[in-house]
C-alpha cells in the first residue's frame, strides 16, 4: 500500500483511547487509524449510493414501472431468464 505520513492534532485522552484499543487489538495507533477511518468512509460511500437508489425508487413512475416489470415477470410460466 502506498502510504503518506500526515501530522494530525488530537485531544489527548482521544490519543489514549487509541492506544489502548489499538495495543488490544496488537496494531500500531497509525493502523488502527487508518482502519477505522477507511471503515467510515466506506460506511459513508454505501450510504450515498443509498440515498441515491431510495432518490430514484422514490419517484412514482419508476416504481410503477418496476412494480409492473416484477408482475409481468411473475406471470411467465416458465423460468427460462429469470436466473436472477
Amino acid at each position: 500500500m502506498n502510504t503518506t505520513k500526515v501530522a494530525i492534532t488530537m485531544p489527548r485522552q482521544l490519543v489514549a483511547a487509541i492506544d489502548v484499543l489499538s495495543k488490544r487489538k496488537g496494531i500500531s495507533r497509525s493502523r488502527f487509524i487508518s482502519s477505522v477511518l477507511f471503515e467510515r468512509i466506506t460506511e459513508e460511500k454505501e450510504g450515498q449510493i443509498r440515498e441515491a437508489y431510495d432518490r430514484v425508487f422514490s419517484d412514482d413512475a419508476i416504481k410503477k414501472e418496476q412494480l409492473e416489470m416484477a408482475d409481468w415477470y411473475g406471470k411467465l410460466e416458465n423460468e427460462e431468464g429469470q436466473e436472477w
